[in-house]
This record gives C-alpha cells, structure tokens and sequence, in this order.
C-alpha cells in the first residue's frame, strides 16, 4: 500500500510536498482533488469542513495537512 498525496495543481504546499517526495524516491499514489469529486468530498470530512491540501496519509494511518518540510522528512 502506497502513500495517498491529496492535492491540487494549484496548490504551492502540493507541489513542495511532492518534490520532497520525489527527491527522496518515496513511492505515493497523487490524487487530484481537481478530478476526484469523491476524493474532494472525503478531504473535506477529514479535515473538519475544510479542504486542506496537501493531506497525505500513510499506510499505518497517520495523516499529514499541509505538513512542513521537516515533517515530511
């Protein structure tokens, strides 16, 4: 089970967050808020009403919101 990374392409947290990623080989699988109406609607209910990009949550559970760059690593 991968890293899920939901996110938007307008979203500058996103694409740090995601070059932190890549630049360390992490494997995760993007889910664009943008397409993804049900992914969207699910972020929203995680985040108490909100839509916090970038959420990331891990295979054991744990969920990051617009984690910082420290977080990540």
């Amino acid at each position: 089970m991968n890293i899920k990374f939901y996110g938007t392409s307008t979203c500058s947290d996103c694409k740090h967050s995601r070059k932190i990623l890549d630049e360390h080989g992490v494997q995760y699988d993007y889910i664009s808020l943008e397409e993804n109406e049900d992914a969207a609607a699910e972020v929203v209910k995680m985040n108490g009403g909100y839509m916090s990009t970038p959420t990331i949550i891990f295979p054991n559970g744990k969920v990051l919101v617009e984690p910082t760059k420290d977080e990540l690593m």
